[in-house]
């Protein structure tokens, strides 16, 4: 047995425990510490996560590398792990944003400092921030990894409830400094919301959960491991009431739902993406949102087959209205955080749009969508955020003609911005063409109405960039230095990544389909025939 998962989940979680546990102090020393030990820990975790991905065969088993250690044997549950197509790209994403969060986060835990240059040391403020946001940002990382690669259903909901806990204290604890005199206020108020939302959903899942052990311990499979589980439903060994399963299905995905989120259940996030700092905003939207996705394909469409088509096209409509809402929202902002939140909103409805669309090319792109999405939406979020620290505003009107003074910032804010309208040669725009045209196939009215959600990211994203980087140089921005070398570490990977993964998909995509056909298998759903077939010749060439 391989304890390569194992060790690529227990790093980071070691590295948090470390982090937390390094002296404190004032001093900048102590505080660089801390941070090249997090860096560090990040760097020793992408590795692992690569090599993840080095061994993973895309033609092979559904769930390689796997692991199990017995936990409560009374109830079948089992510290499960297995890595399959779509959780190892993910399981990649996660790894590849998280040390690019710390280096862009350098400076955002330091202490404020008097009039004298000074840190209090008998606060907080002074003392433990430093070592505190570290380890919280790598507590996240190791919770995410496992929810990816978690292959026991009750592993799975601990590990996605769990994470909320240093999410909740990143939002409510770290938050953005250029929120104005009404900030701590306004960070609490978006972390107990954050927490409350999904709280709420996590209590509807466990009560699934629960509910679904009971259903398979009757019929003889008192276990919580997923691929017997979803197994027997396929073979037909485990059959669950119609009415049982739509009541579970929903438990389940009123859960990841919430956390995707899908509207309605969506307004949490731009609360807590407006008042986190950069860094935290990307591990939300990036990262910890991508769990709800992923969940859906893993948990839902294989527990849950005959629910979920039986919901997909009010999901579909439910995504429908998120990809428009998010897009008309992100038009009318004044604020640029929340700006890429609403942004983001209408991404998701994508996303869980190809995945109920329940063909291949959907599901393909959804997955590609979760990782374009992620490095783009990292992009333009973190270049933002290093202009607002720059300003010390979140407001677009404060701003304009940055590109005349820092050039460099102005051009990687267009990329990220592109990105996020899908220019073509960028890496969303694959992911959404394969969205769309999967969804075509299926649902052809729902399929045309989403690609106005395209016109409106043009509108936002565009107008954004006029009006902060372009036009008379204001005198707030006059002064305003470009990037520097460790934010041009930052950004230059995401860039890369985001025009690589636009020309050249492949490698992911290799991986991916597998595991996405193999997820079509389980709900017994193959792909619509063509509506106009190919005619053969007599000669036997196509026409």
């Amino acid at each position: 047995m391989s304890y390569l998962l194992t060790a690529t989940c227990a790093v980071p979680a070691a590295g948090a425990v470390l982090t937390a546990a390094l002296p404190a102090g004032t001093d900048d020393g102590r505080r660089r510490v801390t941070k090249i030990v997090a860096l560090v820990v990040s760097l020793a975790t992408l590795a692992l996560a690569a090599l993840v991905a080095v061994r993973f065969e895309p033609g092979g088993a559904r769930y390689q590398l796997t692991e199990s250690y017995s936990w409560i044997r009374s109830f079948g549950i089992t510290f499960s792990l297995g890595a399959d197509g779509i959780g190892t790209v993910l399981v990649l994403l996660t790894a590849v944003l998280v040390p690019v969060v710390l280096l862009a986060s350098w400076h955002d835990a330091d202490p404020e400092r008097g009039a004298d240059g000074t840190a209090d040391p008998d606060t907080f403020e002074g003392r433990r921030r430093t070592q505190a946001f570290f380890a919280l940002i790598l507590a996240v990382e190791a919770m995410v990894l496992v929810s990816f690669l978690a292959t026991d259903v009750f592993v799975f909901y601990v590990f996605f409830e769990a994470m909320l806990i240093p999410m909740y204290f990143l939002i409510g604890g770290f938050g953005d400094r250029a929120g104005g005199p009404e900030s701590a206020r306004q960070r609490s108020y978006a972390a107990v919301k954050f927490l409350l939302y999904n709280l709420l959903g996590g209590l509807v899942m466990l009560a699934a959960v629960i509910g679904l052990y009971v259903i398979a311990q009757d019929q003889g499979f008192a276990t919580f491991d997923l691929p017997t589980l979803t197994g027997a439903v396929a073979d037909g060994k485990l059959v669950v009431n119609p009415t049982a399963e739509k009541a579970l299905f929903l438990g389940f995905f009123f859960a990841f739902a919430v956390k995707a989120p899908l509207w309605p259940l969506h307004t949490w996030l731009p609360n807590a993406m407006g008042e986190s700092t950069a860094g935290t905003a990307v591990l939300i939207t990036a990262v910890v949102d991508k769990v709800g996705t992923f969940a859906m394909l893993r948990f839902c469409l294989g527990l849950f087959p005959d629910a979920s088509k039986t919901f997909a096209p009010a999901i579909l409509v439910l995504a429908l209205i998120g990809i428009m809402y998010g897009a008309l929202l992100a038009v009318g902002q004044k604020d640029i955080k929340r700006l890429i939140a609403y942004a983001s909103i209408s991404h998701f409805g994508f996303i869980i749009m190809g995945i109920f669309a329940m063909t291949s090319q959907g599901q393909s792109g959804a997955t590609l969508y979760m990782v374009n999405h992620g490095i783009s939406t990292a992009a333009l979020m973190l270049v933002a955020g290093f202009l607002i620290s720059r300003r010390g505003s979140r407001l677009i009107a404060d701003y304009g003609g940055v590109q005349k003074v820092a050039p460099v910032l102005a051009g990687s804010f267009l990329i990220g911005g592109l990105a996020t309208l899908s220019l073509p040669g960028l890496a969303p725009f694959v992911s959404e063409f394969l969205v769309l045209v999967g969804t075509f196939t299926r649902y052809p009215v729902i399929g045309i109405i989403a690609t106005f959600g395209i016109v409106l990211a043009a509108l936002y994203v565009l107008v954004l960039y006029q009006r902060t980087m372009t036009g008379p140089v204001k005198d707030s921005v006059r002064g305003m230095h470009d990037l520097k070398v460790r934010e041009l570490a930052v950004v230059a990977p995401l860039v890369a990544l985001t025009i690589l993964l636009g020309v050249y998909p492949k490698p992911l995509t290799d991986i991916v389909n597998p595991a996405v056909d193999a997820t079509l298998s389980q709900v017994h759903e193959t792909d619509p025939a063509p509506a106009h077939p190919v005619a053969a010749t007599p000669g036997g060439e196509q026409k």
